[in-house]
């Protein structure tokens, strides 16, 4: 109750060539060796073309002890 051995797939790739054709599976396998390579060409295009960091701009933040009446009381006093 294994995995199947070498010889079973061998078995179930022989059936589905004499199923399918020698031609029709020959072109299907054509068109996933296409979509391999696109898709490697698609993910070396990404690498290939780094993005510049964004910057966010933001408020700089409080002081230890800020509160708005503090700040008030401050201005008050000068």
């Amino acid at each position: 109750m294994g995995s199947f051995s070498l010889m079973h797939w061998l078995v179930v790739g022989i059936i589905a060539i004499l199923l399918l054709g020698g031609g029709r599976f020959s072109n299907m396998m054509g068109d996933v060796a296409k979509g391999i390579k696109s898709f490697k060409k698609g993910m070396a295009e990404d690498d290939s073309t780094p993005t510049p960091p964004t910057r966010i701009e933001g408020k700089a933040a409080p002081e230890p002890g800020y509160t708005p009446e503090a700040e008030r009381a401050r201005e008050e006093q000068r």
